[in-house]
């Protein structure tokens, strides 16, 4: 593809995720490999700029305090980058440029920081963008005493050190300012226009985030890097050429980037509102309206993958609250189905086969957080189940991990995913381990939850026959003969659901500690339906879920589509 048809189709290719930072990078590669203007015979050959910059630089470090630093070893063919136009030049950026990084003065000694005059660029200062101002500054003595250098207008600063998301990072110094210890400053001349060169610095910035990468010891650079990397250079007014047609280029890919934020911004704005209405409906009618708008718009209102989550999450909340499927009146009511469940509990209790839970306070009707049909019922957890109780750490009983399944599955928070349990690196625990924790053995279609951490609320269904046992991240919630009562992806789906996780949240997570207690997991109010009308809900919720699942995996698909045009039409360019 040739570059001019390239950028006709220019907006056409940005629809693919993260499409406008790869233009921008195809754009500054174009620019740095000579395709983005044409070749002037009237320009100044490189090679006497070169000469010149030499001699220019050889004044300076007369004048100056910076050091030179040692020979540069030549440029090898596998530090090329890529094919510049033979009026060009590869040249290592020590070669050209007076470089060093700066110092912090000793904070301890207030003299230096209070009421501080003189600009100090720190890495936090550094956003790839013109640098017009600093967070922090410091005293005339500190510059004096620290022996800091001032940089003027036009040094591009680097950040040397500082994480994955710091290195690498630059900045035009659109003030003159002195520069800490973690900032290595490239002093400018007359020969590179300042633009140009920092438009390049931000094109390698990921090849010094690697270079960091590999590093054993602490992933930094250091102005010795910056110094031999090499640096395509092209005739001064060939450098102007290139930045006035990159900034008209790049200032297109931020209005297309604007553009698409405002466009997805809006889709998400108006899919919370349409379910937002829909979950609020006060009667059948005014549900059927709303639900009817989102089916009219269906197509607008999930165009992107962004938006499916939402959609499950309001598939759940319609679901628990008895809105995704038709009431039956033939069904037994939840409030004999909770008759029958206590007669069970009573009579395991009686049987010593179970203990009694501690009395749950009774339902405040007035404070729930809608209402409900009226063949279901509100419940407390701890209504419905044998036990509620997690597990504990082998460390603390002197419990040694083994390698083969001739001990204990150990289930920890990471197998507890959304509904699964992943055990794809089982862990093992000895044997006697059940000896002394028998009270969190597993039992096939016990429900397990997390409840400590990160991934607080995580749920799913023990639905294997192994021998397990759990630690102290996950609790075990048991229910009274569910074959006969509960239908256990129901509850499953009211964990996920958004009304419970609010339960979770809103004052039963402990946030000091991250942690959900046993009894406030006993005490959530569980919108219960009739059995027969729990199972038409399972059975709607898993398609609709699965209608979910292809959707965001053809919505994907889309993008990964687009990203692939848009790769295979960057290589051609940038090949042609």
């Amino acid at each position: 593809m040739k570059v001019d048809k390239f950028f006709q189709n220019f907006e056409l290719l940005t629809d693919a995720p993260n499409a406008v930072v790869k233009m921008q990078e195809i754009i500054m590669r174009l620019a740095f490999s000579g395709k983005l203007t044409k070749r002037d015979i009237s320009d100044v050959k490189v090679n006497d700029i070169f000469k010149e910059i030499k001699f220019e630089k050889k004044r300076l470090l007369e004048e100056t305090t910076f050091r030179e630093p040692k020979d540069f070893k030549p440029i090898h063919h596998n530090e090329i980058l890529f094919e510049l136009p033979k009026e060009w030049m590869w040249a290592r950026i020590g070669e050209l440029f007076l470089i060093s990084s700066g110092t912090t003065p000793n904070r301890t000694n207030h003299k230096y920081f209070e009421n501080g005059t003189e600009y100090w660029v720190k890495t936090t200062d550094l956003n790839n963008e013109t640098v017009l101002t600093c967070e922090e500054k410091i005293t005339k003595q500190a510059v004096l005493d620290c022996n800091l250098k001032y940089y003027p207008v036009g040094t591009v600063c680097v950040a040397l050190y500082g994480g994955a998301g710091t290195i690498g990072k630059s900045g035009l110094l659109g003030i003159e300012t002195t520069i800490n210890q973690s900032v290595c400053g490239i002093y400018p001349n007359k020969y590179v226009n300042a633009k140009y060169l920092h438009l390049y610095i931000k094109l390698i910035r990921p090849l010094w985030m690697n270079f960091a990468a590999s590093l054993r010891k602490a992933p930094n650079i250091n102005a010795g890097v910056v110094n031999n990397m090499v640096f395509p250079l092209a005739p001064l007014e060939e450098q102007k050429r290139i930045v006035e047609k990159c900034d008209r280029l790049l200032s297109t890919c931020d209005e297309i980037e604007k553009r698409q934020q405002q466009r997805q911004q809006s889709i998400l704005r108006m899919n919370e509102s349409a379910i937002a209405q829909l979950l609020t409906s006060q009667n059948p009618e005014e549900f059927r309206q709303h639900w009817q708008r989102i089916c009219n718009n269906f197509d607008l209102l999930y165009s992107i993958p962004e938006t499916i989550p939402k959609l499950r999450q309001a598939i759940l909340q319609l679901a628990v609250q008895g809105k995704l499927v038709r009431q039956d009146p033939n069904d037994e009511s939840a409030s004999v189905l909770l008759k029958k469940v206590e007669t069970e509990k009573e009579n395991l209790i009686n049987q010593k086969k179970i203990k009694r839970i501690d009395s749950l306070p009774a339902i405040d009707f007035n404070n729930l957080p809608y209402q409900i049909p009226k063949t279901w019922e509100w419940v407390r957890l701890g209504s419905l189940v044998e036990v509620i109780t997690k597990g504990s750490s082998p460390k603390w009983q002197g419990i040694n991990y083994v390698e083969d399944s001739s001990g204990t599955l150990f289930i920890t928070s990471e197998n507890v995913q959304n509904y699964v349990i992943n055990i794809t690196e089982p862990k093992f625990v000895e044997a006697k381990f059940n000896e002394i924790e028998p009270r969190s053995i597993l039992k096939r279609n016990d429900i397990l939850m997390n409840i400590v951490g990160a991934s607080i609320g995580r749920t799913a269904i023990f639905d294997r026959d192994d021998i397990a046992n759990i630690n102290q991240a996950v609790c075990l919630i048991r229910f009274i003969s569910p074959e006969k009562f509960i239908e256990l992806r129901y509850i499953l789906h009211f964990f996920n659901s958004p009304v419970c996780i609010s339960f979770m949240f809103d004052k039963q997570v402990d946030s000091a500690r991250a942690n959900l207690s046993m009894g406030n997991i006993a005490k959530f109010p569980i919108p219960l339906p009739p059995l027969a009308e729990q199972k038409r809900i399972v059975e709607k919720c898993d398609r609709l879920m699965s209608l979910c699942d292809i959707l965001e995996a053809k919505l994907k698909q889309g993008r990964d589509s687009s990203e692939k045009l848009m790769e295979v039409a960057a290589k051609q360019v940038l090949t042609a």
